[in-house]
């Protein structure tokens, strides 16, 4: 089978390599979509690694036996390794087992094994492109929103309009929220007016915060959702939340956030979440939201043949797209 590798500096290419094996209960799936999100931090760092993505949808193609799929289910295949076995995984929250199997199968391949328990069985009618969204397209927003209880009542601040940014779009407006976002590449900017967000902030603005209260009677909105990873778009958020509001950090972030526990939680109130997935039992909601909205077509800018890997990245690098799908088969 063809699998994507990183082989050097902004160089990608397709390797040869043998289908994967299946354990008792795991199953073999054709891989039919394969999203791309931050791989290509790695493709321009030059980080070798034959071992890329981590969202897939396709189809069934051999259940080994304790299987809870068959061949020919089509399958949305849930990210890392869980045990399956612990408190978290049994209540469906397996994004945050503490026992995560040491065993990773790339998603940019013709073909991986996985845990039958983790492949989500996609509605008929629904293409395996928009179905590929139920992982970090719509995923972690989905779970946030979830979390933090966003409904048409609501304004959700969102910071940082990469693919998950885009993708919570999709799904705060789903709800019926109102959106202010926070975005300063003008791809971003104009995808997301074409989404409807008629209020968008640029993060370089000093009077960013008094624009975004101004939009909200000046108390701030009541619920904020990070998607950049950035420490000044924490404090943002954190700044002009309003007083019981709440604030999920879906960005991946590596440095400190200051935050002062008296001003900004106690006296304010407010509540800090982090979220990373959702519930796999929110899985037929999130589809829904994929088989009904029509800002789903606007989310995929891009759809590459695996075989042209390297423009794919390229773009990817480039950050003018929204989510990018790779077709293993052409």
């Amino acid at each position: 089978m063809k699998q994507v590798a990183i082989t050097g500096m902004k160089k990608a290419e397709l390797l040869e390599r043998e289908k994967p094996a299946l354990k008792e209960g795991w199953a073999l799936v054709k891989v039919h979509a394969a999203p791309m999100c931050a791989e290509y931090k790695g493709f321009v760092h030059g980080d070798h690694t034959d071992c890329l993505g981590h969202e897939a949808a396709g189809e069934i193609v051999e259940a080994a036996p304790g299987s809870k799929v068959k061949v020919g289910d089509r399958v949305v295949v849930m990210p890392q390794y869980p045990c399956g076995e612990c408190e978290m995984c049994v209540a469906g929250d397996f994004i945050y087992c503490e026992h995560n199997l040491h065993h990773h199968e790339p998603t940019m391949t013709q073909y991986l094994s996985k845990p039958s328990w983790l492949l989500a069985k996609i509605p008929d009618g629904v293409m395996y492109e928009k179905a590929s969204l139920a992982c970090c397209g719509l995923g972690p927003s989905h779970g946030a929103f979830t979390t933090m209880g966003v409904d048409a009542f609501s304004t959700v601040l969102i910071t940082g309009l990469g693919p998950v940014g885009l993708g919570a779009i999709v799904n705060a407006k789903f709800r019926g929220a109102k959106v202010i976002a926070v975005e300063m590449n003008p791809y971003r900017v104009n995808l997301a007016k074409k989404m409807g967000v008629e209020h968008i902030i640029d993060p370089r603005d000093p009077d960013a915060v008094q624009q975004i209260k101004a939009l909200t009677g000046g108390r701030g909105p009541e619920f904020g959702l990070d998607c950049s990873g950035v420490v000044s778009a924490h404090r943002l958020q954190i700044d002009v939340i309003r007083r019981k509001g709440k604030v999920a950090f879906v960005g991946e972030c590596f440095s400190e956030t200051p935050i002062k526990v008296s001003d900004d939680l106690l006296r304010k109130g407010i509540h800090l979440i982090g979220s990373w997935h959702y519930n796999l039992n929110e899985f037929p909601q999130l589809m829904k939201v994929i088989e009904q909205s029509p800002l789903t077509d606007l989310l995929i800018t891009h759809q590459f043949p695996m075989s042209r890997i390297q423009e794919a990245f390229e773009v990817s690098a480039s950050q003018q797209s929204g989510k990018i799908i790779l077709n293993p088969w052409e």
